[in-house]
């Protein structure tokens, strides 16, 4: 039990919100966005009709990730930490496969998961 509370909350928090801004400008019509939405067959509406579930369901993720990530810096286990991101990033391609969307969006949904995951291990190095 002492691994999962003896972890530094400050690079957890500060890995959540760094990630989940990551995702806001990931997705952004700036970056990926756009084609992203094209081959996930959505549409990207103006910032009133924000995916509240989805944004709010992505940040608790992203909390529980950074806390995996956390626990895994406490028992010095990166490789743990990057097959965790590996297979949740495969999870979510795998989905991405099923409900059909394009190869681009897949591999963007699955970039961002590794993209979140490199950046929670970098930021428990610095903290």
């Amino acid at each position: 039990m002492s691994e999962i509370v003896n972890v530094n909350w400050l690079a957890i928090t500060v890995g959540t919100i760094v990630s989940f801004l990551l995702g806001w400008a990931w997705y952004s019509p700036k970056l990926f966005g756009k084609k992203w939405a094209e081959g996930s067959g959505i549409s990207l509406d103006s910032t009133d009709k924000m995916p509240v579930f989805a944004m709010a369901t992505q940040l608790i993720a992203l909390f529980f990730l950074a806390w995996i990530i956390g626990i895994t810096a406490t028992n010095n286990a990166l490789f743990t930490a990057i097959f965790t991101i590996i297979a949740i990033a495969s999870f979510v391609a795998s989905a991405g496969g099923f409900v059909k969307k394009s190869t681009y969006a897949i591999v963007v949904d699955f970039g961002y998961i590794v993209a979140a995951g490199a950046c929670m291990i970098i930021i428990q190095g610095i903290f």
